[in-house]
């Protein structure tokens, strides 16, 4: 008689407990047990059985899950299997799902396995019953023929159960506007009309937040040292390039600027010495402002030249508001009135509100976050090693991507309705953005390098961001090579069919991206598989985290005082100097009720919940190998590492860049 150990564990989500049997089939290479009943199961509980047969099985390769409903279906969630055979040797089978009477779960061991070591016919068959299965339930569909395509779901409901958030992130994700601005006291600021008659009055919204940078966004929103730094270390920091040469329509000359630069110096001698840098919001030209509530809405694409100073500082020193320089396309400077260049500030800065939430945050983190998880569901068996290290970047993802095609960029969305930019615009923007796409730029270190931003001082961002895309890096070369020779690498064909699917699902075979076309080599891998955990991780958290401290999200700091942010601009770009005043101002700001709607999303995109995991925390054991368990170890002590440096740095500065502290970056886009 061959006797078996077996613990099954129940989740700890809601009603995560059945009143179904459970029956348990352990299969071998040899044959397989009788089904056994192990009863009903509580939530957040284990049961432990014994499985006897009279001879072996076999080498145990798979458990096999069902439940039996007696009166009616009850829904049950599964953790994990552990089996202890006849010699002691205690095997992990993960599960992680929601099983039903019509779902069962054939359940493998979670020994991480390539293609061709699988040599077993069952294990193989379950292999590709596997990769069937879920391109089943995972199915792709087209949003715009020219952005990354999306999940097939037309709604939550229509995903797996166990990839949509958690009762806990359900009940504290409340997509509703009233709930934000309850919870930000917005509902007790009362205005007689709907447009502002001075910036006072918006002093006036009382906002229940205790985020120290927005109450220093409030304080330095017109400063000029303050604009560059937001282009470093704000909620974009990847639109600036260094600028040897300027475009030839942006006529800036020496004498315009000569009072920004140092006695003696030049616009050319700056240039050289790599002290120039240009933010080119090029890809908005042409595009038309958005109607709301009847009132056409007005947007720029500038140019905008900044000169980093022999203090450090990162100064605007010219601004032209439109692509086409002429006559009524000024050049403007911070020696004209103080009204006409902070103007020309407010279009720069809502040209940033586009970049910053449509091309940096939509597109290259959430869109090609949809992309990698869809690519790894589909094409990856749940025993790829390459599953196992990507799943725990993956969670949630597809869940708040269809929340934000509802509710963000819909035709009855926020952009839609709220914004410049507009629904038809937007589709605009992000197909430009999307044709722009690199590879490189997804790299941190060749995209720093493309940007000719080495050395510029007091980039915390590049600082912080090369630290983690190390760490990352060194993580992904320690446990990738313990499954993959060179020969694996180009000869796996579930790699190869992943690879594939993001190639032409995410960068739609965009022949100018740059994204390899297969894998030659280890090293390859390593830094493909580095840039996918850093964008969904890393990156994700330095463009959103800037939207709150610990925890700091970068768009609630700085986008959550309107002026600094502007969803939209009310009045057309000036078209000559001397005309603008206060009231101009004022009257180009977006109006109360779209104030009060932008400061409860941008609190909302920017809400934790508790149901989240910091990078480098995994709360499915999906490895029992002891190499990658390790390398998990390495990788927290490294982050653990990172931490430290940045508390003590950001104890010497006057603004704390927090939004690349590991205990800020979420694994995944979660929110």
């Amino acid at each position: 008689m061959t006797k078996y150990t077996v613990e099954v564990f129940t989740g700890d989500a809601l009603a995560a407990g059945t009143a179904n049997m459970v029956i348990i089939t352990l299969i071998g290479t040899k044959g397989s047990s009788e089904p056994q009943n192990i009863g009903r199961f509580a939530g957040n509980h284990s049961k432990t059985v014994t499985v006897s047969w009279e001879k072996s099985f076999g080498k145990l390769l798979l458990v096999q899950l069902e439940l039996k409903a007696l009166v009616f279906e009850d829904y049950w969630f599964c953790f994990k299997v552990t089996v202890t055979d006849p010699k002691g040797h205690q095997l992990l089978f993960p599960c992680y799902q929601w099983l039903s009477p019509k779902k069962k779960a054939v359940l493998r061991e979670a020994t991480a396995m390539l293609w061709y070591k699988d040599t077993e016919e069952i294990a193989n068959r379950h292999r590709q019953e596997d990769i069937t299965k879920k391109s089943q339930d995972f199915k792709w569909s087209v949003y715009d023929p020219e952005m990354p395509h999306i999940v097939q779901a037309d709604s939550v409901s229509s995903l797996p159960y166990e990839i949509r958030f958690s009762f806990t992130k359900e009940k504290e994700f409340k997509y509703t506007l009233l709930r934000a601005s309850v919870e930000l006291q917005l509902n007790n600021f009362h205005h007689p009309s709907n447009t502002w008659n001075s910036i006072q009055e918006l002093e006036d919204i009382r906002m229940n937040t205790n985020s120290k940078t927005y109450e220093y966004v409030k304080k330095h929103w017109r400063s000029d040292a303050f604009f560059g730094y937001q282009c470093l270390n704000g909620m974009n920091p990847m639109k600036i390039n260094r600028c040897s040469k300027l475009p030839k329509n942006f006529p800036v000359t020496s004498a315009m600027v000569r009072p920004s630069l140092p006695e003696k110096s030049s616009l050319e001698n700056e240039m050289e010495k790599g002290n120039i840098f240009l933010c080119d919001y090029a890809q908005l030209d042409g595009i038309q402002g958005n109607l709301i509530d009847g009132e056409q809405q007005y947007m720029a694409a500038p140019l905008c030249l900044f000169f980093s100073n022999p203090e450090g500082k990162l100064l605007p020193i010219a601004i032209q508001l439109k692509q086409k320089p002429g006559v009524d396309n000024p050049i403007f400077l911070p020696t004209d009135s103080q009204h006409d260049w902070l103007l020309a500030k407010l279009f720069v800065r809502n040209a940033e509100f586009n970049e910053h939430e449509l091309n940096f945050h939509l597109l290259r983190t959430h869109l090609l976050a949809e992309v990698f998880t869809m690519a790894t569901l589909r094409t990856l068996p749940s025993v790829h090693p390459l599953f196992k290290l990507l799943f725990p970047h993956i969670r949630y993802t597809l869940q708040i991507n269809i929340l934000a095609r509802k509710l963000l960029i819909s035709a009855d969305g926020d952009f839609a309705e709220h914004s410049a930019i507009g629904h038809k615009g937007l589709l605009t923007f992000l197909r430009r953005a999307n044709a722009s796409l690199t590879y490189s730029s997804l790299c941190l270190p060749d995209n720093i390098r493309e940007r000719g931003l080495e050395n510029i001082p007091h980039y915390y961002y590049r600082d912080d961001g090369l630290r983690l895309w190390d760490i990352i890096h060194k993580y992904v070369d320690r446990v990738v090579p313990h499954y993959y020779t060179e020969h694996d690498v180009h000869k796996d064909p579930e790699l190869q069919a992943w690879l594939d699917e993001i190639i032409e699902h995410g960068f739609l075979r965009n022949d100018k991206s740059g994204i390899p076309e297969s894998f030659q080599t280890v090293a390859e891998l390593v830094k493909f598989i580095a840039m996918v955990i850093f964008t969904v991780s890393a990156q994700h958290s330095a463009v959103n985290s800037g939207q709150v401290t610990l925890y700091h999200f970068a768009k609630f700091d700085f986008g959550a005082w309107m002026p600094n942010f502007p969803s939209t601009m009310r009045i057309p770009p000036p078209t000559k100097k001397g005309d603008t005043t206060e009231k101009t101002v004022i009257r180009a700001l977006p109006d109360v009720k779209g104030t009060l709607k932008s400061i409860a999303v941008v609190h909302l995109l920017t809400k934790k919940s508790t149901d989240n995991y910091p990078l480098g925390y995994f709360p499915e054991e999906l490895f029992s190998d002891a190499v990658p368990l390790q390398k998990m170890k390495q990788f927290r002590e490294d982050l653990k590492a990172l931490e430290d440096d940045i508390e003590a740095r950001n104890k010497n500065l006057e603004l704390p860049y927090d939004y690349l502290h590991p205990k800020n970056v979420d694994n995944s886009v979660d929110l």
